[in-house]
């Protein structure tokens, strides 16, 4: 039969990725006594990929936290115990106490030994157990100097971008070569066919899906740059498929969602996945895993007016491609052995490599294989 006794499920730190071992508990969403439903959200996790939400895997009350905001918890060690109703023999009720007669006011009464607490009520559980929170880590927090600046704590993940930078750069011997592209024909493709692209894709066509496929496409002859080098320098691995990395920001700071196996997708599936991966950044809901995996990784410092970057590796990675933005200007030409003076839809294409996997001539080769198919390779027939 049903009764109000409360069975314990335990919380658990779940797997949050392939590499990922371990997460820091950021912020409890509910208190202890708190009521929760099954799939509700319960604590906020930060991984060094990804910070993420922790559901509630039943219904009942928060009655325990186990792990402290700012602890680092390992996958599969305990995190909370919910309290749900369970089933079970009913307890006993208390038999009410029997009156006693009047003590002798002259008869001395020895004291009654205290009965502890726990052998009081064994059926029940203990307690909430009060709790102040933690300072949120994952938050700056500000404090005013002297001359009335401000002092920030950097959150977790700007120091894990500021960690893995620095990392880059000091493992790899890292150097920048920038070319400059035409991309008035994909400027006209874009004019011509943005609007009927829209109605059928609910996606609009911006350049980056154009930039990603002509990069993508250029692997098959220049396979050095979808490549990756062991710690040693004894070892390359050179990649038949791109997994894609696309560096998005936000206002978290920048991560690099992955595009599976984009060297099989065409304009319109490049076109989704890039907006799919940049809306689940933005949303807070992409996974640890869709953050692992790249092969070559694409970043479009354009979309906030840079002409052209000098982009850091996404180790282990032996390319990175940055793009600018497209402007027009008015560029000289010669067509038919005239000097014309016309405006054109320009852009910046720059790509940063490993150098000691690299040569200069192989990343000029790369870029001008990306130029030639954005300058001639792209058609309407394209878009669909």
């Amino acid at each position: 039969m049903t009764t109000g006794q409360l069975t314990g499920t335990t919380v658990r730190m779940p797997a949050l990725g392939d590499s990922v071992d371990e997460g820091t508990v950021t912020r409890w969403l509910k208190q202890p006594g708190d009521h929760v439903t099954a799939e509700e959200p319960l604590l906020e996790v930060a991984t060094d990929k990804v910070d993420t939400e922790i559901p509630s895997p039943v219904t009942g009350t928060l009655q325990r936290i186990l792990a402290e905001e700012n602890d680092v918890v390992a996958v599969g060690a305990d995190l909370a115990i919910i309290a749900e109703p369970g089933t079970g023999s009913a307890p006993t009720p208390p038999t009410p106490p029997v009156s006693a007669p009047a003590a002798d006011p002259t008869t001395p009464v020895a004291a009654a030994p205290p009965v502890p607490v726990a052998a009081a009520s064994p059926l029940l559980p203990s307690p909430p157990e009060p709790r102040i929170p933690a300072q949120d880590a994952s938050r700056p927090q500000d404090h005013a100097g002297s001359d009335g600046s401000t002092v920030e704590k950097l959150p977790r993940i700007r120091r894990t971008i500021a960690r893995r930078m620095v990392e880059s750069l000091q493992v790899a011997a890292q150097l920048t070569t920038v070319l400059e592209v035409d991309v008035t024909a994909i400027a006209r493709l874009r004019t011509a066919h943005k609007d009927e692209f829209y109605h059928r894709t609910g996606i609009k066509l911006s350049f980056l899906p154009f930039f990603a496929k002509a990069a993508v496409d250029a692997f098959s002859q220049h396979r050095v740059l979808n490549a990756s080098v062991n710690p040693d320098v004894t070892e390359v691995t050179y990649y038949n498929h791109c997994h894609l990395g696309m560096a998005v920001d936000n206002d978290k700071g920048l991560m690099v969602p992955v595009i599976r196996d984009a060297h099989t997708l065409g304009i319109e599936g490049l076109a989704r996945a890039i907006a799919d991966k940049a809306d689940k950044v933005r949303t807070g809901t992409i996974s640890p895993d869709e953050l692992t995996g790249g092969t070559f990784t694409l970043t479009n410092t354009g979309s906030r007016g840079a002409l052209f970057d000098t982009p850091i590796l996404n180790q282990p990675q032996t390319g990175i491609l940055g793009v600018g933005a497209v402007v027009e200007r008015l560029i000289p030409r010669r067509v038919d052995g005239e000097l014309r003076i016309e405006v054109r839809s320009m852009a910046y294409l720059s790509i940063t490599y490993d150098h000691r996997i690299v040569d200069g001539a192989d990343a000029a080769r790369f870029l001008t294989t990306v130029k030639n198919t954005l300058e001639h390779g792209f058609t309407a027939a394209d878009l669909t």
